[in-house]
């Protein structure tokens, strides 16, 4: 990784603007949208639809090809909900569709490109109708891999994995790592092993809000602005950093 040649105060504006638009923007499409969110690229996160709540210290990167998408589209004007709990993390491409009902505990991490449904969107023979939905309900601490997929009705319990591209069709019980399609359960996890989650790296956000800005402080302080902006317009003088 390459050095961050930005000048402190110039990262400071930058932190603030994507703050500034991820409260103006996006809280506007959340019913509720926590104090303490780390929003990255918030412009390419996107949010729709009714009834759309997420807790405190939640994080989202959104990237130019891997957009976070928030979707509610209900059976009727004003049905359907996504629910999420406090410092949960979504990771580029990530992305949940709600017919009726998504409920995520705290702490549960969806990583690059996972899905979550309610509903399969459309009959096998009919294009033109939804299919039944059914809630899915995904417990705390719950970790969805890589290109991942939870399908409609699905329970998931608390400190359970699910594999990258696996696909969820069914209950998951409570610690255990699931892999494949359709996901069976290949490990079970020691319940009584001390968990370290999201909750607890979040269990202080104004001291931890604090820790960073004084790392920047100093990693950044003698970064010049000029040496900087040419770094933008003529990338090879980054050479050697």
């Amino acid at each position: 990784m390459r050095d961050d040649l930005r000048p402190y105060w110039v990262k400071k504006l930058y932190i603030g603007f994507r703050k500034w638009y991820a409260e103006y923007f996006l809280a506007a499409e959340c019913d509720s949208l926590g104090p303490y969110h780390t929003i990255m690229k918030p412009w390419y996160v996107s949010i729709s639809g009714n009834n759309i709540s997420i807790g405190r210290c939640f994080t989202a990167i959104g990237e130019p090809g891997a957009r976070v998408e928030l979707g509610v589209w209900g059976r009727e004007a004003g049905q359907g909900r996504i629910e999420i709990g406090d410092c949960c993390l979504m990771s580029p491409g990530s992305r949940m569709s709600a017919s009726d009902e998504i409920v995520l505990g705290d702490g549960v991490m969806l990583a690059h490109g996972a899905y979550v449904t309610d509903c399969d969107w459309h009959t096998v023979y009919d294009r033109m109708v939804r299919t039944d939905p059914a809630p899915v309900h995904i417990g705390r601490n719950v970790w969805l891999g890589d290109s991942s997929t939870v399908l409609k009705g699905v329970t998931i319990g608390e400190n359970s994995v699910v594999a990258a591209r696996a696909v969820v069709t069914r209950d998951v019980p409570a610690n255990v790592i699931v892999a494949g399609n359709p996901a069976k359960v290949v490990k079970e996890l020691d319940p009584q092993r001390e968990f370290h989650t999201r909750m607890d790296y979040f269990a202080d956000p104004a001291g931890l809000e604090q820790f960073f800005d004084a790392v920047d402080r100093q990693v950044l302080q003698g970064n010049s602005f000029w040496r900087w902006a040419l770094s933008l317009v003529y990338p090879l003088s980054r050479r050697g950093q």
